[in-house]
């Protein structure tokens, strides 16, 4: 089973490519990425792989002297909060080799280890991509676990890859759709349990961080984390005063071995990729939700009529 990167977009047109790659077993997995690597490294073109770590492992075996060649990255680190994959991995390698004519990528966010919390976070980044890329002369190639993923995981492949590639070999998805996935997963949190909660405005911020690194301490996490997560929930709070011109309300739980932050305001975050590009040196403002979903192991965010929720978990 071999990834052809000369397989044409369905308008023919479009440099930037994103398949998803079904496989059944590791024979299969190494079947349809080590040609994807192979083709691309006798091309002279930079490759990057980040997939979780025994995928990663089997794949440095079969590069064998050639994996040195090769960005290898484990996603269960860099791609524990999916909001990151997009700014630290995905475009970090992609601009690194802007002057390459072509660029491949092995990125696999969703495995079977991924929570029910999280996955939302995980499908919208994949079609996410699909925005971020375009134009661009980049191949993402993504993989799905066809044995130990659920049915509706694969559906949402289909609607966010626009070719999909198994033992067969490639085809187009007739249901790629990655907008109605957007909108689809832009759902409503779960409902919060009764928690501290702070009213914030420009006057409160400095109280605002106090709350947040007093409430990261009792919690228990290490100091170092605990910093952390004043910085961020500063950040979050600091958005909604200063671009949602609403204040903030701030609240912060232990649920399921995180400690969760969720700041909320009455402005509309309409920027889908706020928080997932990378800010260019120059940039001395705007990076409010880069950071945070660099210090954040989840990130998850709800657009409204009413406004915006933001709500970050760090683990305990």
């Amino acid at each position: 089973m071999s990834v052809l990167a000369s397989s044409p977009s369905p308008a023919g047109l479009e440099p930037f490519r994103h398949p998803a790659l079904f496989y059944r077993g590791m024979d299969e997995y190494l079947a349809g990425t080590l040609p994807f690597i192979e083709e691309g490294l006798a091309a002279g073109e930079p490759v990057a792989v980040a997939v979780p770590g025994a995928q990663l492992e089997a794949l440095r075996a079969g590069l064998g002297a050639a994996a040195p060649r090769v960005r290898l990255l484990d996603m269960t680190r860099a791609g524990r909060n999916p909001g990151r994959i997009l700014p630290g991995v995905l475009f970090a390698f992609a601009d690194e080799h802007r002057d390459a004519e072509f660029v491949r990528i092995i990125g696999e966010p969703i495995w079977a280890g991924r929570s029910e919390v999280e996955y939302p976070a995980c499908v919208q980044h994949e079609a996410l991509i699909n925005h971020a890329f375009t134009g661009r002369s980049v191949e993402i190639l993504c993989p799905y676990d066809v044995a130990a993923l659920p049915a509706d995981v694969l559906e949402d492949a289909e609607r966010t890859h626009p070719t999909l590639i198994d033992p067969a070999g490639p085809r187009y998805s007739s249901r790629y759709a990655p907008d109605d996935v957007l909108a689809d997963y832009n759902r409503a949190l779960s409902a919060p349990p009764e928690a501290p909660t702070l009213l914030v405005d420009a006057p409160t911020l400095a109280s605002a961080r106090a709350f947040a690194l007093a409430e990261a301490r009792r919690a228990g996490l290490e100091p170092d984390r605990a910093d952390d997560f004043e910085l961020a929930v500063n950040e979050l709070v600091t958005n909604s005063i200063e671009h949602a011109r609403s204040r903030s309300v701030l609240r912060v739980w232990v649920e399921d071995g995180h400690l969760v932050g969720e700041a909320s305001d009455t402005g509309r975050l309409d920027d889908l990729l706020a928080g997932r590009r990378p800010a260019p040196p120059e940039q001395s403002r705007g990076r409010g939700l880069l950071l945070v979903n660099h210090l954040a192991d989840l990130v998850r965010i709800h657009r409204s009529a009413r406004g915006t929720t933001i709500r970050i978990y760090m683990k305990l």
